[in-house]
């Protein structure tokens, strides 16, 4: 009798997996301050003049593409934003 093992996503899998873009759309509930505290907060690789940057755009255009990154990473990225009241999307890029 064979065990199965679980699968195990290797960074070569993950570096062909399809990228996915992060859109963040733009509300009337929120500050422009908790847009970029929270940006800071679920996307790490953020420098707060980006972050500063993806809400100005969001607020001025409807919405601002955050990173672009593999489906779970993004997925998690917007799980995070909409927890702390944003609306947020994940497409393929």
């Amino acid at each position: 009798m064979t065990t199965a093992t679980p699968e195990r996503v290797t960074e070569e899998e993950r570096a062909l997996e399809p990228p996915y873009a992060l859109i963040l759309h733009n509300d009337d509930v929120n500050s422009m301050q908790h847009v970029v505290e929270s940006l800071l907060r679920c996307v790490p690789d953020l420098s707060h003049e980006q972050a500063a940057e993806i809400m100005l755009e969001a607020h001025q255009s409807g919405q601002a593409q955050v990173i672009v990154a593999p489906r779970e990473e993004a997925a998690r990225y917007r799980n995070c934003l909409e927890s702390r009241g944003l609306t947020a999307t994940i497409e393929p890029a």
